[in-house]
């Protein structure tokens, strides 16, 4: 075993693991936007300690899950890569990563609920931009008329928006939580 594997600590590969089986649970069936897009980013922009890894680890663990809906849902789901929800849903991800970052050493439950119901919000309002501008060469489309009717329209997924990252974010911060009582190396922040 090389030097570096040795030197690798456990609380980075936790962190990874952790979000990436929280992505990938995306493959499962669930209403719309039920994910945990928001609570992987937060979780990670809290507990990573170098920020790069905070952002790129919950970016890279959207991407494979994104990937996998991709050859599990093929043509339907490969047009997502060419639009604008692709980056704004990604944008999002390292917005609600910056959240995380006022979390460190201070992810009380009000914390994460406050953090987790911003980064609701700020998904909201970026794809749903995202969604108007995608509609504007588009006569037929209801968001054509405006960016006031596409948040309209836009309402009944954000519930479970909220709902998703709530839940998702309770997992992976109490579950964290918990790892952290019974494994002493967990305890400082990690990576």
């Amino acid at each position: 075993m090389t030097q570096s594997l040795r030197s690798l600590r456990a609380g980075p590969l936790v962190l990874a693991a952790m979000i990436l089986l929280a992505a990938l649970s995306r493959l499962l069936p669930h209403p719309p936007n039920f994910s945990p897009i928001e609570a992987v980013a937060l979780f990670g922009g809290a507990f990573f300690a170098h920020r790069a890894w905070a952002v790129v680890v919950p970016l890279l663990a959207m991407l494979i899950s994104d990937l996998a809906l991709g050859l599990v849902n093929g043509g339907i789901y490969l047009d997502y890569f060419t639009n604008a929800h692709f980056i704004a849903i990604y944008a999002s991800i390292v917005a609600c990563t910056v959240l995380g970052f006022a979390l460190r050493g201070r992810a009380s439950g009000a914390r994460v609920l406050g953090a987790s119901l911003a980064g609701s919000v700020l998904f909201f309002l970026a794809t749903n931009f995202a969604t108007w501008l995608a509609a504007m060469p588009e006569k037929g489309d209801a968001c054509a008329s405006g960016l006031s009717a596409c948040y309209i329209a836009g309402l009944p997924f954000f519930q479970w928006t909220v709902l998703g990252t709530l839940f998702y974010a309770a997992i992976l911060f109490g579950s964290f939580a918990l790892l952290r009582q019974r494994i002493p190396q967990l305890r400082a922040q990690t990576a």
